[in-house]
């Protein structure tokens, strides 16, 4: 890349790096590693630091003209700030305090107990402790005096900062409903949507007795508002109005008088609002695949983190589908679960009345074709076996934003929620390749299509053969 002699270095370092296949510094043999540095010595001057972003690799050279120090900084006795000729380093940050860090320098800081490297060592260092040492017995202590903050600013006046320069205000709006603009100036608004969904039943024999379930209500939350929803039903009922343990708005309807037509129907109307990107530069959320789980959390989690019930062969190949997706994304977890549901997107075809409520996912894996609710339960099982949490959510599509799929403007839609640590529930529809956004209405959900349907009922007496027409109409309302 380049003509200098550090960039010369730097590079044969990195084709060094290829031919042993390592991906990381933890994955070579430290004496390996020491005796490249020794090639780059053996030619010059060669203070050279190299990282991975989890490992540190210091190597002193034997004919440099620079002395080099390291520190570690233990708890409960570090200091909040450390300051040298050239720099301040400062841990203010509160998990600080229980942290031990590890300093490599030119020069001691005030503070802390320092160590001269000898000519020739090498450390690898690797979460604030030394993991390697090439000369582990040979340490020369230096004394370093610590500062007070008056005797600082007077050593090193171009690092002084009054309190009100340190001191940051910060405000949080909790409610995204109130939220104009994002952080940046972009403004904000909701979309209002009018959902009408019809139910109609036929039968050959009249109905004399039936019991029916239905979860037609949208969720009324901080995003999505419920300005008003109604439901009708053509044959007197005793109906009950609750909500269940997935905190789904339900009503349960006995009827007892015959029929031979029953027509259901829910007119909905609905504020989406918009929010502001998730921020996941925040520490929190820079999350890897393997997840990490407290006990209560998983115990909590446990419905949203079990599989459906396969053949172990089965759920073998799903696992291995799904871990491809992990090496490819470098366990990042959120471009792992995108690039799932960009992926089934892609590669797998919608069409229409293919499967039935039997379908597995590994049905869906193997034929590469389903409808909305089977592309879910893939994005579902592929979550779940990645020890991701993930739900099924049902609800309705906006199709006047011109999806591939607008089929599902004639019926209920399905898509997946995966929890994110730190962030909560996000939707992915695979069936259209996007994160779920105002262009979806929000219904009920569960651990699968069954704790979610629509309309589930049972007919105890009569009936003979059944006939069922859906249908759904969605506008966008402008005020």
């Amino acid at each position: 890349l380049g003509s200098t002699d550090s960039e010369l270095a730097f590079c044969n370092l990195l084709s060094l790096l290829v031919e042993s296949e390592a991906r990381t510094i933890a994955d070579l043999d430290p004496t390996v590693l020491h005796s490249w540095f020794q090639r780059f010595d053996f030619l010059g001057s060669s203070d050279m630091h190299l990282s991975d972003g989890d490992s540190i690799v210091c190597f002193h050279g034997t004919q440099s003209p620079k002395q080099m120090y390291h520190a570690r900084i233990q708890p409960p006795d570090n200091q909040d700030t450390y300051r040298s000729e050239a720099a301040k380093i400062t841990f203010n940050d509160p998990r600080d305090t229980y942290r031990s860090a590890f300093i490599v320098s030119s020069s001691p800081f005030s503070g802390g107990q320092w160590m001269q490297m000898q000519p020739g060592q090498m450390l690898i260092i690797r979460r604030g402790s030394v993991a390697w040492d090439s000369a582990p017995n040979h340490y020369q202590p230096v004394k370093s005096v610590p500062l007070t903050a008056h005797q600082a600013q007077q050593k090193y006046p171009f690092m002084a900062q009054s309190q009100a320069e340190q001191a940051q205000s910060s405000s949080l709006v909790l409610n995204v409903r109130a939220m104009s603009k994002t952080p940046e100036g972009i403004p904000l608004g909701y979309r209002v949507f009018e959902i009408k969904h019809q139910t109609h039943y036929e039968y050959t024999e009249p109905v004399e007795h039936s019991t029916h379930t239905l979860r037609l209500q949208p969720t009324d939350d901080h995003i999505q508002e419920v300005v008003s929803s109604t439901l009708s039903i053509s044959s007197p009922a005793e109906e009950i109005q609750y909500e269940d343990v997935f905190s789904n708005q339900v009503v349960h309807c006995l009827i007892n008088q015959p029929y031979t037509k029953l027509t259901i129907v829910t007119t909905s109307k609905v504020k989406i609002f918009a929010r502001p990107d998730d921020d996941h530069s925040l520490s929190r959320r820079q999350t890897s695949i393997p997840l990490v789980w407290m006990p209560w959390q998983r115990q909590m989690m446990m419905p949203y983190l079990l599989p459906a019930e396969l053949p172990e062969s089965q759920l073998t190949e799903l696992t291995e589908y799904a871990m491809s997706f992990v090496k490819r994304n470098d366990s990042s977890l959120l471009k792992t679960i995108e690039d799932i549901n960009q992926t089934i997107y892609r590669d797998y075809r919608y069409v229409s009345g293919s499967t039935s409520l039997a379908t597995t996912p590994f049905d869906i894996y193997t034929s590469r074709q389903g409808v909305c609710q089977d592309f879910a339960n893939l994005l579902i099982c592929l979550a779940r076996l990645l020890s991701i949490p993930a739900r099924y959510r049902m609800g309705y599509i906006y199709t006047g934003a011109d999806y591939a799929n607008k089929i599902q403007s004639e019926a209920s839609h399905a898509w997946a929620e995966v929890y994110l640590p730190y962030v909560g529930w996000r939707g992915f529809d695979p069936t259209n390749g996007c994160a779920v956004a105002q262009d979806h209405v929000r219904v009920a959900c569960g651990r699968n299509y069954r704790d979610a349907t629509p309309t589930s009922g049972t007919i105890y007496k009569g009936g003979g053969t059944e006939t069922l027409t859906v249908d759904v109409k969605m506008r966008e309302l402008f005020d």
